[in-house]
């Protein structure tokens, strides 16, 4: 009969443990996204191939190996992404919004502190202004008389 008890305790257990394990976002995450899990599978081989390689070596000469530090920054960048996917971070995700704002103040600011550029844009969008001087077609009057003074 002790036998049974145990056994149905650890059939408890192992209820408890599958519900908590469906539950769990990670672990969710982890069973739908099939770049999160090559991204660790190509983590852990390259470390497992930088580790052989490193086996048997001290460690000054471990590092100055081209190949080893080839599988590591692999195995870095693997692991880096499967924990932002983990996360639910995305660093790819990017906002041209933001880029365009700072460029047009950029822009602004330019055209509003510098008179040449300013005047460049001003001659791209309208032309070149035209130089010209007035000349009159008609001849000027002759000066209007002043009245005379008058003694009274």
């Amino acid at each position: 009969m002790a036998t049974k008890k145990k056994a149905a305790k650890a059939g408890v257990g192992a209820l408890a443990a599958g519900r908590a394990a469906r539950t769990n976002k990670y672990v969710q995450r982890l069973t739908q996204d099939a770049e999160l899990r090559e991204n660790l599978r190509t983590g852990f081989d390259s470390a497992r191939k930088a580790y052989q390689r490193i086996d048997g070596k001290g460690p000054g000469k471990a590092f100055d190996d081209k190949k080893v530090q080839k599988e590591l920054k692999e195995a870095v960048t693997s692991m880096k992404s499967a924990a932002d996917s983990l996360r639910g971070t995305n660093k790819r995700k990017r906002r041209p919004g933001r880029l365009l704002l700072v460029g047009f103040v950029g822009a602004g600011l330019a055209l509003a502190l510098s008179e040449g550029l300013r005047k460049k844009a001003l001659d791209a969008l309208f032309g070149a202004e035209e130089e010209f001087e007035y000349t009159s077609t008609t001849t000027p009057s002759a000066p209007a008389p002043t009245p005379a003074a008058t003694n009274t």
